[in-house]
Formats: structure tokens, C-alpha cells, sequence
């Protein structure tokens, strides 16, 4: 069975994303050992200077970069990345089991994004869309397309 790991900045502070993102894991336990881990987000000033951001972004670069799995297959979710329909995602997340990696991490960063260095570690830089989400929302959506992605490789009939 394919492990699926989320690193996200942040928690979850809405009870209805909580609950989605749990009805997903549950849907998702037949198909992948999917497990989510939260990193602090670095406490910034109300309006902070490029410097101080960028040493958020470091801090928190650090930080995911300690947690990722050995051997994980990377893919940072960023704004930059390149969009893939959910047959794609799916045909990536088949491909990548195929050629034997057994995890794979989606890593999705805080209210400014990812670091250099945790992009440049990525296989993979993935879009969700050309419009802008919080990032508490994106992990909602991702699980949600990667069930998706499950469920097309699995040819349920959740995605027509």
C-alpha cells in the first residue's frame, strides 16, 4: 500500500475544513497509508519587511525539510508550479509507485509560501489553480485530488 504524506504550515482553525479533510482521509484508507503533519507558522509582525519574510520562509524551510520522509518523492504545492488535471495527478501518483516509491509528500506552505530550498528538493512543483486559496483550503482540496487521483487508478466510479 502507497504512504502518502501532507507536511502543511499551520492548523486547521475552521471546524468545517477539519471535518472535511477527515471525511477524505477516511475515503482515502482503502487506497493509501495517508498521514498529515503540522508545522508551526513562523510568527511574523503585522506588516513585515521582504527580510523578515524571507526568514520565515527559511525557518520554515528548515523545519519541513527535517520532517520529510527518506527516499520520499517531494511535491510542493506553490503558486509558480505547473497545473495538472486530476488524470494527470493520478497518472503521477501511479507512475511514481510504479518506479518504486513507496511515499510520496505533498508539502504545502504557509500564507507566503515555500522556501527555495524546499522547492529545490521537490520532483515535483504543482499548481492547483491560477486563482489564489489559503492554505488552510488547499489541504482540503488536496486530499480531495489525490482521492480523486486514488480513485481513478482504483477505476471507482467517484470520478466521471
Amino acid at each position: 500500500m502507497q504512504k502518502i504524506q501532507v507536511i502543511c504550515i499551520g492548523k486547521l482553525k475552521e471546524s468545517y475544513l477539519a471535518a472535511g479533510c477527515a471525511e477524505y482521509l477516511k475515503r482515502l484508507s482503502p487506497y493509501a497509508q495517508v498521514s498529515i503533519v503540522e508545522l508551526p507558522e513562523y510568527r511574523l509582525p503585522q506588516n513585515p519587511s521582504n527580510a523578515q519574510i524571507q526568514a520565515g520562509l527559511e525557518q520554515e524551510g528548515k523545519e519541513i525539510l527535517h520532517k520529510l520522509p527518506a527516499n520520499a518523492l517531494v511535491v510542493s504545492l506553490c503558486i509558480e508550479g505547473k497545473l495538472l488535471s486530476s488524470e494527470q495527478l493520478s497518472e503521477y501518483i501511479g507512475r511514481a509507485g510504479a518506479q518504486g516509491n513507496s511515499v510520496i509528500c505533498f508539502v504545502i506552505g504557509g500564507s507566503f509560501g515555500l522556501s527555495e530550498a524546499v522547492k529545490q528538493k521537490s520532483a515535483l512543483c504543482l499548481s492547483m489553480s491560477r486563482m489564489t486559496f489559503p492554505h488552510q483550503l488547499a489541504r482540503l482540496l488536496l486530499l480531495e485530488q489525490i482521492y480523486r487521483a486514488m480513485s481513478i487508478l482504483n477505476h471507482a466510479k467517484y470520478h466521471k
